[in-house]
């Protein structure tokens, strides 16, 4: 185990390198200057010239990689150039509410798109594999931001159930989960959210599940008379690996692709916190968002495949 631990952190570090030089890069495809929100219309060229050596704008886009890849590994991911705070404290202070929101989605959308998954599986070509088929591909179609907006006008506007945007009734940045006030603005965020995670799980966990309870070891087990409820516990233990890996690059994905679901519920995580940036062409804030939120995903990954490998040590020898 601990040299597959080994091997998989030495793998990590060549793609930490790559994402890093992607999240620098990758700002500067945009069209647009990310001075233009601190100067005037009528800037001269010196003010502009002082401005770029103060944000080392001035510098070869080589060198300013360089740089800031140096200031990343000392902890520092520079200054916002829009608020001029410190990046780092701009994304601990929106990093917790998106965890909040991620971690609200997973604990409701995991188990139940395992229990579909599994159900469906098991029931492979019946009605119910038929409906949580359907139900499936309908969750994953529907885009996310749409649904939340047809969400907010459905049980905001016309029923006035649930709040539209926002953590809390006083525009708070703190979420109490013990205050019904304060709970109600996360349902409609998390149901949102939870939709397109739900649809993908359960159709890996039906075809994986449908796939194991096909292979001569059910049938097995079955003639020796073993009660079905062990049978369907032996089928998704061994279909849990795949469906495990799916799950990892979900979490990941809700952690880095709520901007959309953030920004149509105005939630202050790190999805909102990019949107904003990217209107004020912030690039501190934009990479350095990007890169903790790739991170984020590359360590989710990793402590999957570790968590794969100790439920089936085939992996290891992989």
């Amino acid at each position: 185990m601990l040299l597959h631990l080994q091997r998989r952190l030495l793998a990590v570090l060549p793609i930490a390198l790559g994402v890093s030089m992607i999240c620098f890069l990758l700002v500067y495809l945009a069209p647009g200057d990310p001075l233009q929100t601190l100067l005037p219309p009528d800037a001269d060229a010196e003010t502009v010239a002082k401005l770029k050596q103060l944000y080392g704008l001035d510098r070869p886009l080589p060198l300013q990689y360089l740089a800031w890849l140096w200031q990343v590994m000392g902890g520092d991911l520079g200054q916002s150039i829009a608020t001029g705070r410190p990046v780092l404290s701009e994304i601990r202070r929106s990093l917790g509410n998106t965890v909040l929101l991620a971690a609200v989605a997973v604990l409701i959308a995991f188990p139940l798109a395992m229990l579909l998954g599994t159900i469906a599986g098991y029931r492979s070509g019946g009605w119910m594999d038929r409906g949580v088929t359907g139900t499936a591909i309908l969750g994953v179609s529907l885009p996310n931001y749409w649904l939340g907006i047809v969400l907010v006008i459905l049980f905001s506007v016309e029923l006035g159930w649930l709040p539209a945007s926002g953590m809390g009734p006083d525009g708070s940045g703190t979420f109490n989960p013990l205050h019904w006030e304060q709970l109600r603005h996360i349902i409609l965020p998390v149901v949102t959210l939870s939709m397109i995670p739900v649809g993908i799980i359960a159709r890996t966990a039906r075809a994986s599940i449908s796939e194991v309870m096909a292979q001569d070891f059910v049938t097995t087990l079955r003639a020796n008379g073993l009660p079905e409820r062990r049978v369907l516990r032996h089928a998704v233990k061994n279909a849990l690996p795949s469906v495990l890996a799916v799950m990892g690059l979900q979490f990941g994905a809700l952690m880095g692709g709520s901007i959309l679901v953030e920004t149509v519920f105005a939630w202050p995580g790190t999805g909102f916190l990019l949107s904003k940036a990217i209107l004020t062409r912030d690039i501190p804030v934009l990479q350095g968002t990007i890169l903790v939120l790739a991170m984020i995903f590359v360590a989710t990954n990793l402590a999957v495949d570790l968590f794969q490998s100790s439920l089936d040590p085939r992996i290891k020898r992989g």
